[in-house]
């Protein structure tokens, strides 16, 4: 049975995960040989990832669970 103190608990943990979450910045795109590649700002820190990796960032994976290095300055 679903009561409403369950359904405002789930909306509540809803709330706090999507708040927990890290935002991904796009601030830059390159388009190669019919490659993707974007730069993105996550947590103050750049990195250059490909298409699939984009998608594992903005799902909610950190940088550090998916091994990338940040970028070097240009």
């Amino acid at each position: 049975m679903f009561s409403p103190v369950t359904g405002q608990n789930a909306k509540r943990a809803a709330v706090r995960k999507a708040l927990d979450r890290h935002k991904v910045y796009i601030t830059a795109q390159s388009f190669s040989d019919g490659a993707y590649r974007a730069r993105v700002l996550v947590d103050g820190e750049a990195y250059w990832v490909d298409e699939f990796r984009l998608s594992q960032l903005q799902q909610g994976l950190s940088p550090a669970e998916l091994e990338l290095t940040p970028a070097a300055d240009d």
